[in-house]
């Protein structure tokens, strides 16, 4: 059985995606969750079009910053 691994930027692509969803679902705009997270509007930017490979410390704060566990945002991620 061979196992597939999906290529890093496929997952930056799906948790870009997945960021966007829950961003939008509170009615956010970039700036206001650039503003709650502590984080410039270009990298989040960045992070929704799958431009950046983001570190455990800027997950948890788009985490804080949603209102949702860190897991909830690498639902759909694999």
């Amino acid at each position: 059985m061979e196992i597939v691994l999906a290529m890093p930027s496929n997952i930056r692509a799906l948790f870009g995606k997945r960021i966007r969803e829950l961003r939008l679902k509170r009615k956010f705009s970039q700036e206001k969750l650039s503003e709650l997270a502590g984080l410039h509007p270009t990298y989040i930017s960045n992070i929704e079009n799958g431009k950046r490979n983001i570190g455990i410390e800027i997950a948890v704060k788009l985490a804080r910053a949603l209102n949702v566990d860190v897991g909830q945002l690498f639902k759909g991620v694999h």
